[in-house]
């Protein structure tokens, strides 16, 4: 598990403490919460202007710089 610290006025943290927004099964479910409403938006916005379809050679491209990228993070 991480632990976040953040910074609140105190009349938010007093209120939001009192909702029960700052337990971190309620902040965990909101966090999901966002992340699939990125992921429809998302979605959403490629059902309506889609990628053009990658050709064989990018593709290649993109794995290659991939893994030069995971050789180097890696220290290879």
């Amino acid at each position: 598990m991480t632990t976040v610290q953040i910074t609140l006025p105190d009349a938010l943290a007093q209120e939001a403490t009192k909702a029960g927004l700052l337990a971190p099964e309620k902040i965990e479910r909101l966090l999901r919460e966002e992340r699939i409403e990125r992921m429809k938006a998302a979605r959403a916005t490629l059902a309506t202007k889609p990628l053009a379809p990658m050709t064989p050679e990018e593709i290649s491209a993109e794995i290659d710089a991939y893994r030069a990228e995971q050789r180097r993070a890696a220290g290879s």
